[in-house]
């Protein structure tokens, strides 16, 4: 049977300290026994030389009470040396106000952490950042009496001080994210965000996307810029040259339609930045998830009387149990099939209003009744007006569909809307000559919005799908038959020229950007140097013999966008990896690929998934409206770079004056 440690230490004479069992408690660290007399021991502090009572006799003290001499600040000496930043033993809550285990002291030792003031205040700015609290946190009573009573030693900062230390974070994330993206073999695709603001300031938000070597796409917040929107070309320009991007550029998406004075003042300074890609043409596009609200906003505000009325009637039943008791009790002798609850819908969402029609649609029966059990109900709508909901979620449906996309998608989402955005077109195109008037009137101005979204990106969204080897030009050519009829060749034409000039613009670019694997050697094909002096292909030297293969093949003369153009087109399986696809084809297609990279790395909206049913801009609340917009541009870019983790280049926080 294991002896316990004290024990051990009583029972072994000391005549034969060989035989002794080592101490593992840590306050042996800060410790000596000293026998005073016979039989009675006492331990004596390094530190102050205090004594205290160890052992008489067969008597053990334990160690307790010298863990708290040690550990909470009582020991003289360590307060003296509490700003010298010496080493101070730490111990978990709990642990000290009563003997542990025994055993527990022979398996483990109570850390020390040396406390350091910039350590903590660097943690502080973390918290803040990451979790929006605001920066006069640090002065309220209630965080600084929890400070001082957690850590006395810490010194307290003001707001002044924490700002500082925010954009000094800033800073040592912002050097990660720019080798990050410098790293990155493709071009930067950026997205433009607009919020508003009380003070009639927009704030610009502005996030580059990219494909790194391994095929996977990344997103990274780079500037915020507090402008006018009439200055978009000038907010652009502060994040191209701030990012060293200037000749990486691929195409911008704006969260709202430009006017034809903006498109034209940004198109040509974007072409001169950037001339090589199709001479601007790609620079310029909508947001999506806001082209679809604006369309719903229509079909909303044109149903707008019967919308409030299916309002009134769920209000009335789910705000009050025993009327939702007499709702599903007529519901169940009606045997309604429907399995939607209700529920009232959130008027600042648009897809929570279209999903509580749906429901009071296919619950229209129970309402319609509802005043035979319940006969203080006298709101229950007409025959004629559950019509024109039906109506209304019929022309929302495939809008709701689509933008629900954007909430889930992980990959490409240029190809999807691309099928998405022709058949909505196709389908209010249909209905604007209906002989309904309600039909006609409520689908006119959504097909104007769809029009103009179709016209400023159907070249992206083609591109795109071109690059899918499932569809290729095929789908082009079929779908523009339904949108353009007998134009649609003409609209082709411009398609097939767009994808070969944009080629050509790429076989042209000099090394190291083609071919792909050369770039790319470090994901599989990395050049190693052999003991000899020469060199080694860790893929034993299959890149030569593609390489040779090339050269040799009879279809030479072909380009390779040609090649790929004139392979039978893939099954359509639902689940197809289409960057998986051109990472496996990139030694195949060495130039195009890069082109195909940087095609489908074009977001189609600006907004985040949570944002995408909103009804209206973001607006930048009043708090973070009162700070510095540099300071405002610190907190929001860093915090969206730690979702991704800390680049921890250094841990010492960067003074900042302010």
């Amino acid at each position: 049977m294991a002896t316990p440690e004290e024990n051990n230490d009583v029972k072994t004479p000391e005549t034969q300290p060989n035989k002794r069992r080592k101490k593992k408690s840590i306050v042996w660290e800060h410790f000596t026994i000293e026998t005073v007399s016979p039989g009675c021991r006492r331990a004596c502090c390094k530190q102050c030389k205090q004594s205290f009572a160890y052992s008489t006799g067969s008597k053990v003290a334990g160690t307790s009470h010298l863990k708290r001499h040690i550990a909470k600040g009582t020991c003289p000496a360590l307060l003296r040396n509490q700003d010298k930043n010496q080493i101070t033993p730490y111990s978990a809550p709990g642990r000290m106000g009563s003997d542990p285990p025994k055993r527990r002291y022979r398996t483990s030792a109570v850390p020390l952490i040396p406390f350091d003031q910039d350590r903590c205040r660097h943690e502080i700015a973390k918290m803040i950042i990451m979790h929006d609290y605001p920066l006069h946190m640090v002065e309220h009573p209630g965080f600084v009496t929890f400070v001082q009573n957690l850590q006395p030693r810490f010194d307290l900062v003001s707001f002044t001080a924490v700002q500082g230390d925010c954009i000094a974070t800033y800073l040592c994330e912002k050097q990660g994210v720019m080798k990050f993206i410098e790293g990155m073999p493709g071009r930067v695709c950026l997205t433009v965000d607009v919020w508003t603001s009380s003070q009639s300031l927009g704030y610009l938000f502005l996030t580059g996307h990219f494909m790194d070597s391994d095929w996977k796409m990344h997103s990274r917040l780079l500037n915020i810029v507090l402008e006018p929107f009439s200055s978009l070309s000038h907010a652009v320009a502060t994040c191209l040259g701030d990012w060293n991007l200037e000749s990486k550029l691929f195409s911008v998406t704006f969260n709202q339609p430009l006017t034809e004075a903006a498109r034209e003042n940004l198109k040509p300074f974007l072409a001169i930045k950037n001339p090589h890609i199709l001479n601007g043409q790609l620079l310029i596009s909508n947001c999506v998830a806001r082209t679809l609200t604006a369309v719903a906003k229509d079909v909303l505000g044109a149903g707008q009387g019967i919308i409030k009325k299916i309002r009134n009637s769920v209000k009335y039943v789910k705000t009050s149990d025993s009327h939702e008791e007499k709702f599903i009790d007529l519901k169940q002798q009606l045997q309604v099939p429907s399995e939607r609850s209700l529920s009232l819908d959130d008027q600042t969402q648009w897809n929570t209003t279209y999903e509580m029609l749906v429901a009071a649609s296919e619950l229209k029966e129970v309402f319609s009744c509802l005043d035979t059990s319940d006969p203080d109900y006298k709101q229950a709508p007409t025959l004629e007006e559950w019509k024109q909901v039906e109506t209304l979620c019929t022309y929302l449906k495939p809008v709701y569909e689509a933008a629900s996309i954007l909430t889930t998608a992980t990959g490409p989402t240029a190809i999807t809307f691309f099928h998405e955005v022709w058949k909505i077109q196709a389908d209010l195109a249909r209905a604007v000559a209906s002989e309904d008037p309600f039909i006609s009137d409520l689908t006119k101005p959504m097909l104007e919005k769809i029009d103009k979204y179709w016209k400023d990106c159907s070249l992206v969204l083609a591109m795109a799908v071109v690059m899918d080897p499932r569809f290729k030009m095929k789908l082009v050519e079929f779908s523009f038959t339904k949108v353009f009829g007998d134009d649609s060749p003409n609209y082709v034409k411009i398609v097939d020229e767009g994808i070969h000039e944009l080629f050509l613009e790429y076989v042209s670019l000099p090394l190291p950007l083609t071919p792909t694997y050369a770039e790319e050697g470090h994901s599989g094909n990395k050049m190693e140097e052999s003991p000899q002096g020469g060199h080694l292909l860790t893929d034993h030297g299959m890149t030569d013999f593609d390489m040779y293969i090339m050269e040799t093949s009879g279809q030479q003369t072909k380009s390779e966008l040609d090649q790929y153009l004139d392979e039978t087109l893939l099954p359509r399986v639902q689940e197809f990896d289409v960057l998986g696809w051109w990472k496996l084809n990139k030694l195949k297609y060495p130039t195009l690929s890069k082109m195909a990279r940087d095609i489908l790395s074009i977001p189609v909206s600006t907004v985040l998934p949570d944002s995408v049913f909103d009804t209206a801009p973001k607006e930048m609340d009043k708090y973070r409206c009162s700070l510095r917009p540099d300071t405002v541009e610190a907190l929001l870019c860093t915090k969206d770079w730690l979702q991704y983790g800390s680049s921890q280049i250094s841990n010492a926080l960067v003074k900042v004056e302010m």
